[in-house]
């Protein structure tokens, strides 16, 4: 029985819709679709368009002209098939369409594009099911002609031609999206690298700054380094300058201070034999000390009691000392001041007033069991002491350095008035360098140690506040009666624990407590380590010195401490109770 031929599922473009069954049309909505609909014919609705992916869309646009190529071709071999013959083709196919589901179309080629690459699918089931029907109706006839054999040929033709393409498509797409791929991925890493060379250009701007701040701070320093280099040039010429000048004047002065002595005009000469007379031959009962100079002896001279100092053959720098000590004493005069009255050169011999009560040390320590000095005296003893320094310090044209201030160099007469001696190891020092900070420096040190200035002594640098220091241990043994080492590390902890009367020299039983704590606390301060800490001698020590002094002196008028027959503060004790120990520290050292 033959269908009607508008029952074949043949949705070609090219047939008109009045050929398609209605039945079909409803089984196969995805044929009707894209070409059943007189508006959009082999196209989608607009509100659908902007949904589709623009590969998609590009992929319709290549397929059309295919699509058309096949409708053509389609329609020509359908013109030269007898009606009856398309009917009965498609009837065939519709009986045969669930048996040949399995058979290869290009429909079923192409679905792995929709679902791999996003790209549309094609339908092309109505050309290549209608060339079947065509086919299988060819052979229900039996009656074959060339145009349905050409027709069969050109659509196998087309099938492979088709197939090919899509296969060349694919790889196309496939190409393109990893070529897609590689450019985002070329872009990524464009955009890395611009990130990483503005992150080094930020780095190398900022090194830059780095450096150019270095660079000027290296500038600044060097420009620093400079003018302290310069600085310390005109400062090392003026110490330079400084030192010339004063050498200059030292040697001016030396040479006068030789001239007045080869005229005699200061000192009497005195000759050997006058000076054996007087020692007996320097017999060992006359002989009353010796220190670094050499012996000192007891004798007479013009029928006054001397002391003569004899220089020892091996004295190092004995010479030097003699003369040092003859150009001092033979221009100066002062009540605080030991006398010299006289010398013999030739043999190194220095003839000084007589001082009956010896030297402090001797005193402050009773060697040779004598009496006990009072407070009072004490006092005025320092404040004598302090105002011989500052005759030293004011002398004229230049200053004088002791260098060698202790209590075995104060010397005391029979009234325990004390003189200072032994001024061999004194320097001249320059007035423009005698209390500035920058000192005259010596070569070598000079002093006793534990009363030498700690910083003259590493510096080297002299000046008159060097023996500030050595009249600070000295004022801080006439009130405890100590050793110097280690006193003023002793007698400071004292003071700051409260403890300081314990120092006190336990044989005076009636200590002043505020004034001797003053005057403790004043010995510190000029033994501080630093030359600029120490107090100055003639505004600030001398002054509070005379103040106490002065105390002692009402003191002692109020007790009437003196007597007509009585040593001044040794009640029942005259001067011949020390005759064994006076001249033991008589003119030492």
């Amino acid at each position: 029985m033959t269908r009607p031929a508008k029952s074949c599922s043949v949705p070609l473009s090219g047939i008109p819709p009045r050929h398609l069954s209605q039945q079909y049309a409803e089984h196969e909505e995805f044929v009707r679709t894209p070409f059943s609909r007189g508006g959009h014919r082999g196209q989608l609705p607009p509100h659908l368009e902007a949904t589709i992916d623009p590969d998609r869309k590009s992929y319709e646009r290549n397929i059309d002209p295919m699509r058309q190529f096949v409708r053509d071709r389609s329609l020509h071999a359908t013109r030269t098939i007898p009606p009856s013959a398309l009917h009965d083709a498609a009837n065939h196919h519709y009986r045969s369409q669930r048996r040949t589901s399995g058979r290869d179309s290009a429909s079923e080629d192409l679905d792995f594009l929709g679902s791999s690459h996003g790209f549309k699918s094609v339908d092309l089931n109505d050309q290549l099911e209608f060339t079947t029907c065509l086919s299988d109706t060819s052979h229900g006839t039996n009656s074959p002609t060339s145009s349905q054999r050409d027709l069969e040929a050109e659509m196998r033709r087309l099938r492979i031609e088709l197939k090919q393409t899509m296969d060349m498509y694919s790889a196309a797409c496939r190409e393109a999206m990893s070529a897609k791929q590689k450019v985002q991925e070329l872009a990524q890493s464009k955009l890395e690298e611009a990130r990483i060379i503005e992150e080094a250009r930020h780095a190398e701007e900022a090194a830059k700054k780095l450096a150019e701040i270095e660079k000027m701070r290296a500038l600044a320093a060097m420009e620093s380094a400079e003018k302290a280099r310069r600085i310390a040039e005109l400062e090392a010429q003026r110490r330079h300058h400084a030192e010339m000048k004063a050498r200059r004047e030292a040697e001016e002065k030396i040479r006068v201070l030789d001239a007045l002595a080869h005229n005699d005009f200061r000192y009497r000469k005195y000759s050997i034999d006058e000076i054996e007379f007087a020692t007996d031959n320097f017999t060992e009962k006359l002989k009353i000390g010796e220190g670094g100079y050499g012996p000192v002896y007891q004798g007479s001279l013009d029928h006054t009691p001397v002391a003569i100092k004899v220089l020892r053959p091996d004295a190092a720098q004995g010479r030097k000392q003699f003369h040092q000590e003859v150009e001092v004493l033979s221009c100066i005069r002062h009540p605080n001041m030991v006398l010299l009255l006289g010398a013999c050169p030739e043999y190194g011999c220095l003839v000084y007033e007589y001082m009956d009560n010896g030297s402090l040390e001797d005193r402050l320590f009773r060697r040779g069991n004598t009496p006990v000095i009072p407070w009072s005296v004490r006092f005025r003893i320092a404040a004598e002491v302090a105002t011989g320094l500052l005759f030293l310090h004011q002398a004229k044209p230049e200053p004088l350095v002791h260098r060698d201030l202790k209590p075995a160099n104060i010397l005391l007469d029979h009234n325990y008035t004390s003189k200072i001696s032994d001024v061999g190891l004194s320097r001249l020092v320059p007035p423009s360098v005698a209390d500035s900070v920058t000192q005259y420096r010596m070569t070598s040190t000079a002093g006793t140690f534990c009363y030498i200035d700690p910083e003259y002594q590493q510096t080297g640098m002299l000046g008159t506040k060097s023996d500030i220091y050595s009249l600070g241990v000295l004022l801080l043994q006439l009130v405890t009666a100590k050793p110097p080492m280690g006193l003023t590390h002793h007698a400071e902890r004292a003071l700051e624990r409260g403890t300081f009367i314990e120092l006190l020299d336990p044989t005076v039983p009636d200590w002043p407590i505020e004034e001797v704590l003053g005057f403790a606390r004043l010995a510190l301060k000029c033994s501080e380590l630093k030359k600029k800490d120490r107090p100055d001698l003639a505004t600030v020590i001398l002054p509070e010195l005379n103040r106490l002094r002065n105390l002692g002196i009402a003191h002692e008028a109020g007790r009437s401490f003196f007597s007509e027959n009585s040593s001044p503060g040794f009640s029942g004790t005259g001067p011949s109770s020390v005759d064994q120990e006076k001249a033991e520290g008589a003119g030492t050292q």
